[in-house]
């Protein structure tokens, strides 16, 4: 999943001095970035804490063109919803009852709050890049009375042409079903149809069954970038770890 609040101040990581590396390390907005390629990690495998913040491990993984279609048929009763503007806020809701009670509620704190999921879908929808297409609900039911929001996906297009998939949440109860990976194949296909060949995700590495859903899907891993959570924000959000 990608983050979706990357937004700070670059930071100092003292822990690292002693890292060995022969590719790509950067600093920039409160990530640190590892290319995969040629660098042995020397932090603990899924988080580090140091005096004011604590460090999460994330993988961005990437599909290409090559990657087989993926199926996108549904379970009896569920449906998909595509975008429309009328939505952003059933986006929003769903996105806060699949992530208020996971990791990346720890990671990215807005995802734990139901106003903080209303922001990030309206900066989603903002982006130049947002794309329609690649954006959807999962519904089970038909009247408003039986209707319920199971799962939702965005999906824009960044300045290089890659198609970054910005969040993948289902709602507890409608899990087990394959709706995540529909969702997600929903998307890429979507990506497709607009000319685009690579699409990305960010995901936490302590999420291991994100991961390795994400790996029997076709993505691989490219690199490994590490979120900074300030003290503050991790100590309100560590029940959800529970």
């Amino acid at each position: 999943m990608t983050g979706p609040d990357d937004a700070g101040a670059d930071v100092l990581l003292p822990r690292l001095s002693g890292r060995e590396s022969t590719g790509a390390l950067t600093v920039s907005r409160g990530i640190l970035t590892v290319q995969e390629s040629g660098c042995r990690d020397r932090i603990p495998p899924s988080r580090s804490r140091g005096v004011d913040s604590t460090y999460f491990k994330r993988f961005r993984m990437e599909a290409d063109r090559s990657t087989p279609a993926l199926p996108t048929d549904l379970p009896a009763g569920y449906r998909f919803v595509a975008w429309s503007e009328d939505l952003l806020d059933a986006h929003a809701r769903t996105k806060h009852r699949s992530f208020r009670d996971e990791i990346d509620a720890v990671v990215f704190p807005c995802l734990g709050d139901l106003d903080g999921c209303r922001r990030l879908m309206r900066e989603i929808r903002r982006k130049p890049g947002f794309l329609p297409d690649a954006t959807w609900l999962v519904v089970r039911g038909d009247g408003i009375a039986t209707l319920q929001w199971c799962g939702t996906i965005q999906g824009v297009v960044d300045a290089s042409g890659v198609g970054m998939i910005q969040n993948i949440g289902v709602v507890p109860g409608h899990r087990g079903l394959g709706l995540g990976s529909r969702l997600l194949a929903q998307a890429v296909a979507g990506f497709r149809r607009s000319g685009i060949g690579l699409t990305a995700l960010e995901v936490t590495a302590e999420n291991s069954r994100a991961v390795r859903l994400y790996q029997r899907l076709g993505f691989r891993r490219t690199r490994t970038v590490y979120k900074v959570v300030q003290a503050a924000e991790s100590a309100l959000a560590e029940p959800a770890l529970l």
